[in-house]
């Protein structure tokens, strides 16, 4: 499962990035080859048969300077021609029969098409420059970002800190806690926009890294522009904020790797790489197919070195910054998946725990609210009593929210209308959990 912050996007200092990545004025200055550039617009054109200066510049995410100067390349070499003009404006352009075998070798050696990738050096400065562990968490930012929500006291003070050390964190603790809820809230917290390259180049190889169901766009920068335009920042990278990526059980060590299709020929980045600069969290830890150990021992080197070890195939390699908040969370005790040794390579173990009467209070009237249910001190009274204390269950902070739209379910069904009743809760917990034979 895949998650992105709802937080308000802080005005993004610009200069830093426009600094390290301008708009290319000329192909020397995209980082990329002639003959690289000269295929991926083959492959374009093949893909769509006839295109014109404005379609290009859309496809490529280069500026009209830069794609001049490729074209020119290309005819000169035979492999494009000009095709006239559209409605007497912008010249089209498609592939000679020298142009359409490139482009089927092109393709034969990588399926992707899309925007010209960002060189690999440059998004390690990128990285770097737009790193997520800015240390500036303070104590009134956390008040903020967790106005309303229930926790224990001295929670928020232990959120807080472990954000600003830049180590990993481990959340444990009974189901039901909101040790989800909790975590993923923490992306609230960086509020600020980054900048995420369609894909990235590492020799010829092309991985996809901008993904929409992680990265969020709000770019401004995508309003129609000159094609001619040279200011601003480079085309092949678009303003989104933070990520957050949210992972569970289905979690595979493939998925942690790069991967190649071998049908498609295309790259795919790892889901770490893929929260750069933002949060990646795994949830349900030691809920997946691998063996718990397995999974921690991936996190090692990262963790310590602030660099991931990217395996490409045939003996290729690329080292990356590891710039994210990597959260474990678990309902498993620590101890049980990983020894003490690697549990100190985690900087700060937070334990959620179940919950008193009078948080689950705070939490219950804030559920009514949210459902539209007028909040009654007897029926929470029958509930608390008549309920949990007569089952002899704890109390956890998901309970109130089920619970009660449980009730409202059946009240709707049965078409009734008006407060709540303690047969209605009763049904609800009946059904919401399960139910032993004292035999059983």
């Amino acid at each position: 499962m895949y998650a992105v912050s709802d937080s308000s996007t802080q005005t993004l200092d610009r200069d830093p990035v426009q600094h390290l990545a301008p708009q290319p004025k000329s192909i020397g200055e995209t980082g990329l080859t002639e003959n690289f550039l000269s295929d991926l617009l083959c492959k374009h054109l093949h893909d769509a048969g006839v295109l014109d200066m404005p379609r290009l510049v859309e496809r490529l995410a280069l500026t009209g300077a830069v794609l001049e100067e490729v074209l020119q390349f290309l005819r000169k070499d035979g492999r494009v021609e000009i095709l006239g003009q559209t409605g007497g404006q912008a010249l089209r352009y498609g592939l000679t029969d020298r142009g359409r075998q490139a482009a089927r070798d092109a393709l034969a050696r990588s399926g992707y098409l899309g925007p010209a990738p960002f060189p690999v050096e440059r998004y390690r400065e990128l990285l770097k420059l737009q790193t997520v562990h800015h240390g500036r968490i303070t104590a009134r930012d956390m008040r903020k970002a967790y106005q309303g929500v229930v926790l224990v006291e001295g929670m928020l003070e232990q959120l807080g800190v472990s954000l600003n050390s830049g180590r990993a964190i481990m959340i444990y603790g009974p189901a039901g806690t909101g040790k989800t809820y909790i975590s993923s809230r923490l992306i609230r917290l960086f509020g600020d926009t980054i900048w995420v390259p369609w894909a990235i180049a590492i020799n010829e190889s092309v991985i996809e890294i901008y993904d929409p169901q992680v990265h969020q766009c709000v770019d401004e920068e995508r309003k129609p522009r000159s094609l001619l335009l040279d200011e601003g920042i480079d085309r092949r990278l678009l303003c989104c904020r933070r990520p957050v990526v949210i992972t569970g059980g289905e979690l595979s060590m493939d998925q942690l790797d790069v991967r190649y299709d071998p049908y498609a020929r295309q790259y795919q980045a790892p889901l770490q790489l893929k929260a750069s600069n933002g949060m990646f969290i795994i949830d349900d830890l030691g809920r997946q197919r691998m063996e718990p150990a397995e999974l921690l021992n991936r996190w090692i080197v990262p963790m310590e070195e602030k660099r991931d070890h990217l395996n490409l195939g045939g003996g290729r390699h690329c080292d990356l910054p590891f710039d994210l908040i990597l959260v474990f969370s678990t309902n498993l005790n620590p101890l049980r998946l990983a020894d003490e040794a690697f549990l100190r390579r985690i900087g700060y173990k937070l334990h959620f725990d179940y919950l008193n009467p009078t948080d689950y209070e705070r939490i219950w009237q804030q559920e009514c609210e949210r459902l539209g249910v007028a909040f009654d001190p007897l029926l929470l009274r029958y509930v608390l009593q008549g309920l949990y204390e007569a089952e002899g269950r704890p109390l956890t902070a998901c309970h109130p929210r089920d619970l009660l739209g449980m009730a409202q379910d059946r009240q709707r069904y049965l078409e009734g209308d008006g407060p709540l009743a303690p047969a209605e809760l009763e049904w609800a917990w009946r059904n919401y959990f399960v139910q032993l034979e004292a035999n059983d």
